[in-house]
């Protein structure tokens, strides 16, 4: 589900090393690495439960408002009021709870007893060349214009159409720069008796209501079928595009029936600079992952009742509701509410099909995690032990390179140098000849 220019329309739609890690999570949260890091991305929220939807579509559009336009096939003829307007910082909020986060851990003091550390097309007729009758032109072209509302500062049109070329001829008649490749996959929707939701803005409304940023499109529906139409926007995109599924759903984990899903990988100890690069190794962790294993990737998968960290602010039961959650009460426990994060990187050769999901019943908790883990600051003579822990810090310092480097295809020489030159050196300390000389070693 895209957002593009008129001149290309885009049909969218642990602790020590005395110790590994812990299950549960005990440290600081210090970053997260959200959508807005990756270009060409959209965010969609689909919450399901039985039979019901709602798809909340949010994208990164940049350009002139009247250069919008949205195109997505849709199971049924929707109702003004299944059409609604998100507030765009309920996606954003909700990208960022599930967003893979980067955290903090604090080597003990070998000294003391073991513990650990606490812690989201333009539809513009030529002004010069308005259609006199939209709906007696689109019927010439075998297109019905079965419902036509004005929601918030959208025109929203609903389309049937009886056969793939008359919809793009009106669409084209229409303003529309429709591909000819588009005939295909316009012609398989209607094979299947979609209908097409069309979305542009109505400027006018927009400068009234003060609308700078467009806002999220929601639309709410009963489908046996458990989808999102993507192939659309695959047609004429030039470059690969990022989407963000964030479901909510009260069984369990959603996944796809027809994509292999993998989890990204997680909780693995970086170096202590990653802090500082962090947006770029996640866009260089994903772009590994997906050419690795080629599917979909889990990023987050929680019970909303609870997150540890949490990356931000647990959203309410009303914010749910907002986003579709419509089994919650405004004030009532979202404790019976999943989330669940996928990622893909897609165009029309590696996924040709539509996305097709399930609700799971597994209810098991993952992240992206990544770990930083600063160490202890004492000295080495403080006591026995410490000898000990400063000697396997080298060793501890390469693992997390190799980390790094595996997981990026950075180059490991540089990241062992900037490693160096953050304070983690690799160099092993000798231990002392003479029993008195650790007295005054500092």
């Amino acid at each position: 589900m895209r957002f593009f220019k008129p001149t290309s329309l885009l049909l969218i739609l642990a602790t020590s090393f005395f110790a590994n890690s812990a299950q549960a999570f005990c440290g600081f949260y210090v970053a997260k690495a959200g959508s807005q890091l990756f270009n060409q991305a959209s965010t969609v929220v689909v919450a399901r439960k039985d039979q019901h939807s709602v798809i909340t579509m949010a994208a990164d559009y940049q350009g002139d408002a009247k250069d919008f336009a949205l195109v997505v096939p849709v199971p049924k003829v929707l109702e003004q009021g299944q059409i609604q307007v998100a507030p765009r910082a309920l996606v954003e909020h909700l990208d960022a709870f599930t967003a893979p986060r980067l955290v903090e851990y604090f080597d003990r003091n070998p000294c003391q007893p073991i513990g650990l550390s606490s812690a989201f097309l333009r539809q513009n007729a030529s002004a010069d060349s308005p259609p006199v009758n939209a709906k007696e032109q689109a019927e010439l072209w075998g297109v019905t214009i079965e419902a036509e509302y004005q929601v918030e500062e959208y025109d929203i049109l609903i389309l049937s159409a009886n056969q793939s070329l008359g919809l793009q001829t009106w669409l084209h008649k229409n303003g529309y720069q429709v591909p000819h490749k588009a005939q295909q996959v316009l012609a398989s929707y209607i094979k299947q008796g979609m209908k097409f939701f069309v979305a542009k803005i109505n400027l006018a409304e927009q400068n009234r209501l003060g609308i700078q940023k467009l806002r999220p499109l929601q639309m709410a529906f009963t489908s046996k079928r458990f989808m999102l139409p993507i192939r659309l926007g695959t047609v004429n995109a030039k470059q690969d595009q990022e989407m963000f599924v964030l479901g909510l759903s009260t069984k369990g984990r959603i996944e796809t029936t027809n994509y292999p899903t993998f989890k990204i990988p997680s909780d693995i100890e970086l170096p202590l600079y990653t802090k500082q690069v962090f947006g770029d190794f996640y866009r260089a962790m994903f772009t590994q992952a997906i050419q690795q294993h080629h599917g979909i990737m889990l990023e987050y998968a929680w019970n909303l009742a609870s997150c540890d960290p949490c990356a931000a602010a647990p959203l309410t039961s009303r914010q749910l509701r907002q986003l579709g959650a419509y089994w919650l009460t405004n004030e009532g426990a979202v404790n019976n509410t999943f989330v669940t994060r996928l990622h893909l990187r897609y165009n029309a050769n590696t996924f040709p099909e539509d996305l097709m999901f399930q609700e799971t019943g597994d209810t098991s908790h993952f992240q992206g995690r990544y770990i930083l883990r600063h160490p202890w600051q004492g000295k080495r003579q403080d006591c026995p032990l410490a000898a000990a822990y400063f000697n396997e810090l080298p060793a501890n310092f390469e693992r997390q390179a190799q980390n790094l480097a595996r997981l990026t295809r950075w180059d490991i020489n540089d990241i062992r140098q900037t490693m160096h030159q953050s304070g983690q050196t690799f160099e092993r300390v000798k231990s002392p000849t003479h029993w008195w000389q650790s007295l005054w070693d500092n």
